[in-house]
């Protein structure tokens, strides 16, 4: 009995070590046509067009006419935001946005960036462009791409940008410049929802790979969290020639190893490969939203600490860019396209990837991201950091901290 547990072991690791080896194998390239009706036989207008944001008396008219029927639910006493957003906290939320939030002055605050669309693949591609104000004698731009999640928006890129493109301006050194792309997600804010099913990360990435070929870019760095870093590991996958470095605050592991180092990393962690950092962050496993999202521990207070690391206007400008476009159901979408399919379904979950990688594992993140688990899938890490402190909206929260990071990584790049 023993001696057949034994082979049957030994067969059963052979097996998983001649699938799981690995396989430089990338995603097929493909095309598509997410517009509306069938695709024209005329070629498509590849032309890049100015965009500004804008508003009207009329739509903040509207605005205020909908918070004014507000209706207010008591919370439980005591509750702070054990069970949720917290009513009475929220009640002075929908006060500063009826009465003092200027949606107006928030719209040019957007205009600051350069805006654009595109039409690819039948959808209209919004992004923002930002160049370097000045560069040192010699260097040329480092081109890339920050890609969002949800319920983010470019707008979460709005502090960091200055410190990627100006750095010297903003106490860093300018041995990288950058020049920073942030485009919305197809079904977010400013860029065209899909018109057809199966809408997906994959089809996501290939779309802001050939944004990225529009500009003028055949290599360029990524950089995403939340749902952007699932867009950028796509675009790793399609065309990992073009991508010379993918930068990560969240990373989507998949795999049976990590499923059992969650279940059994809290006892046998270091037999795992899991440090002690690890496991602080990896356990308990709990319950999180939004503001926990930044720190477990504001769920104890009645305003969730939301303005303790954003402004009302920044959370609320937000909220706007879902609401004066009409996609919060389209961003949702997403969800359904990605998440839809059942576990390990896709093929891009079973792939690993082959570009040099950087990960920033902020504390709060929803799930902490193990060393190991990230090198799992991407073997070519090069820099992974335990940041001292964020959550889940990094480059939202802790711009300084998420750019000195993609700088370090850099640095180790260009080191090899």
């Amino acid at each position: 009995m023993w001696l057949e547990i034994l082979l049957t072991s030994v067969l059963g690791f052979a097996i998983y070590w001649f699938i799981s080896r690995d396989k430089e194998e990338t995603l097929p390239l493909e095309d598509g046509w997410w517009g509306p009706g069938t695709r024209s036989a005329a070629r498509e207008d590849d032309s890049i067009r100015p965009f500004k944001v804008e508003t009207s008396d009329e739509e903040i008219h509207d605005l205020h006419q909908r918070i004014d029927k507000f209706r207010f639910t008591p919370p439980l006493e005591d509750s702070c935001f054990h069970y949720g957003f917290n009513s009475n906290y929220l009640k002075k939320v929908i006060s500063y946005w009826r009465n003092e939030f200027d949606w107006k002055k928030q719209v040019e605050i957007l205009n600051r960036y350069p805006h654009f669309k595109t039409k690819i693949e039948g959808l209209d591609i919004h992004f923002i462009h930002v160049k370097p104000p000045q560069l040192p004698a010699g260097h040329t731009p480092k081109p890339l791409l920050m890609v969002h999640g949800w319920p983010g928006s470019f707008y979460e890129f709005y502090k960091i940008i200055p410190l990627l493109t100006d750095p010297k301006n903003h106490g860093l050194s300018d041995e990288h410049v950058f020049e920073v792309i942030c485009p919305s997600i197809p079904g977010y804010g400013f860029s065209e929802a899909s018109s057809k099913k199966g809408f997906n990360s994959v089809a996501t990435a290939r779309i802001f790979y050939k944004l990225m070929l529009r500009l003028g870019f055949q290599e360029f760095y990524i950089q995403g969290g939340d749902w952007g870093s699932l867009i950028c590991t796509n675009m790793a996958q399609l065309v990992p020639s073009h991508v010379k470095g993918l930068h990560l605050n969240m990373a989507l592991v998949l795999s049976n190893f990590s499923t059992l180092t969650l279940l059994l990393g809290q006892r046998f962690g270091r037999f795992l490969g899991l440090t002690e950092r690890d496991v602080e962050l990896l356990y308990p496993v709990k319950e999180k939203k939004f503001s926990t999202w930044t720190n477990t521990e504001f769920r104890y207070l009645e305003d969730g600490g939301l303005e303790r690391k954003f402004s009302l206007d920044d959370l609320l400008t937000n909220v706007m860019l879902y609401w004066t476009t009409g996609t919060i159901i389209s961003s949702q979408r997403f969800y359904k396209e990605n998440l839809g399919q059942g576990w390990m379904t896709q093929k891009h979950e079973r792939m690993k990837v082959y570009v040099p990688t950087g990960f920033s594992a902020f504390p709060f993140e929803l799930l902490h991201t193990p060393e190991k688990w990230v090198r799992f899938k991407y073997p070519k890490l090069i820099s992974y950091s335990y940041m001292v402190r964020g959550g889940h909206f990094a480059a939202f929260e802790e711009p300084e901290l998420l750019a000195q990071d993609i700088r370090k990584f850099l640095s180790v790049l260009e080191r090899q």
